[in-house]
């Protein structure tokens, strides 16, 4: 069995053009890396994202930015997979936004899908988070993080983003989008996921 690689440099690329993306996972492997470009401010191209898991999308952008930069390079992957809708909308989660990234659209879309749905598997549902590290040689190391919960309709609360209004977290009663973002942030698939890549890349020791 083969050892996960660790990250040893003090660069690494985050893989996305969203910039509200670099400062949240700066923040996450600040005691690890000191440097964070991402690749839109170092004019990297956007990989189409032609995979159907949310760990083949993530390895297809960090290992593109990877070999573009000649740096390791993060990128992540996540969505709602809904057990009523056989995991949709999953990978395609923001495309259910449409064109202008409305999710009253996309948390409607859930909703109708759902009372459409013969196979109803109640409301249970899941945020899911990949991360791929990706070095310019082509290696890869990647994770998987879950948020178990619960969907409810209407949807509750403006704190959260995304589908956070209509998703109640396993343990709790009240809605991602009325939850304090630090607790959010501290229980996610996206928390979840970080741990798993710092045990496997990183020395946390």
């Amino acid at each position: 069995m083969t050892h996960p690689r660790l990250f040893t440099g003090d660069t690494l690329v985050i893989a996305t053009h969203n910039k509200g993306k670099v400062p949240e996972i700066a923040a996450l492997l600040k005691d690890h890396v000191a440097n964070f470009p991402s690749a839109g401010e170092l004019g990297l191209g956007e990989p189409e994202e032609t995979e159907t898991t949310y760990i083949g999308n993530a390895v297809l952008k960090a290992r593109a930015a990877a070999i573009a930069s000649g740096l390791p390079a993060l990128a992540d992957d996540s969505g709602l997979s809904v057990d009523g809708l056989n995991g949709d909308p999953g990978v395609y989660s923001a495309r259910w936004a449409g064109p202008t990234k409305d999710f009253t659209l996309a948390m409607d879309k859930v909703r109708v899908a759902l009372d459409a749905s013969t196979d109803r598997k109640g409301d249970r549902a899941a945020f899911i988070c990949a991360l791929a590290l990706a070095w310019p040689d082509g290696h890869v190391e990647a994770v998987e993080g879950r948020f178990e919960g619960r969907l409810t309709f209407p949807a509750r609360g403006a704190r959260g983003f995304g589908y956070d209004p209509i998703f109640i977290p396993d343990g709790y009663d009240i809605t991602c989008g009325e939850m304090d973002p630090d607790l959010k942030h501290a229980i996610s698939h996206r928390a979840d996921a970080f741990a798993k890549l710092k045990a496997r890349c990183f020395h946390t020791g």
